[in-house]
């Protein structure tokens, strides 16, 4: 019987992944994958499952949204068992409510399988904890993108005065913004700021400082996407408990005062 599943693959290691998931993996007769799904889950599809790419890049999409809805549902209609394969958890900016909508239209049945998003998992694997009873008991996800309103504005004032922990996605491009609206709405300088880069992997690697110092210390060490930026006191928590062996250590200026 067709079905869809909107499946997370986690954050980046392979085996982080849910045992649901890769069932989900096993049976369908056709993958759809995003760019930041580790290749080597492809190996658990059965012989002749079709592998369709459809990832994304900033300013640069090898498939639009609107076609992936249109091969969702044209395979399901074809009686197909459809993967929808994404990075982390669909539902956290991965643009699985979306899908899940257009399926709903189509009363074609599907079933959401819940991924580790990147927000916990990499800062987990560079040594910081979202939240600590000590300093941090609130914590935000946040998309890096922004839009010049007024709502935006409010956005910005609301993180940056009530809420402990920021782990903002997709925000490299925009970094000089963030810092620029977290101070301006009350942010300390000291503010200490992580960038886990490929958090997870085996090339990954965590820069640190404040966000008086992060813009520069990211130009010099060439940090690009894909990247989560945490914000908060829990950053300094990093040189205690850091524990994955990354494939370049950096100290940095907030590394040395602690």
């Amino acid at each position: 019987m067709a079905k869809v599943y909107l499946v997370g693959a986690g954050p980046g290691d392979p085996e982080l992944i849910t045992l649901k998931a890769i069932k989900c993996i096993q049976q369908a007769d056709v993958i759809l994958y995003d760019r930041l799904v580790n290749k080597e889950l492809l190996s658990y599809a059965k012989t002749g499952a079709e592998l369709i790419y459809c990832g994304k890049q900033p300013d640069h999409h090898a498939m639009t949204q609107e076609t992936i809805h249109h091969f969702l549902i044209r395979y399901a209609k074809s009686g197909k068992i459809v993967t929808r394969l994404k990075g982390g958890d669909p539902f956290v900016f991965g643009r699985g409510g979306e899908e899940a909508e257009e399926l709903v239209k189509e009363n074609i049945p599907f079933e959401i399988v819940p991924g580790i998003t990147s927000g916990i998992a990499a800062s987990a694997y560079a040594g910081i904890p979202v939240t600590h009873r000590d300093v941090s008991s609130s914590v935000a996800f946040v998309t890096g993108h922004h839009k010049n309103d007024r709502q935006e504005n409010e956005k910005w004032e609301s993180l940056a005065k009530g809420i402990d922990t920021l782990a903002i996605y997709m925000g490299v491009s925009n970094l000089p913004y963030i810092r620029e609206q977290l101070l301006k709405h009350g942010k300390s300088e000291d503010t200490p700021i992580a960038l886990v880069h490929w958090g997870t992997t085996d090339i990954q690697k965590t820069v640190t400082g404040t966000l008086a110092t992060i813009v520069d210390i990211v130009r010099e060490e060439q940090i690009e996407n894909p990247s989560m930026i945490i914000i908060g006191e829990v950053v300094r928590y990093r040189e205690k408990l850091k524990w994955f062996k990354e494939n370049i250590q950096t100290l940095s200026p907030i590394s040395e005062a602690l």
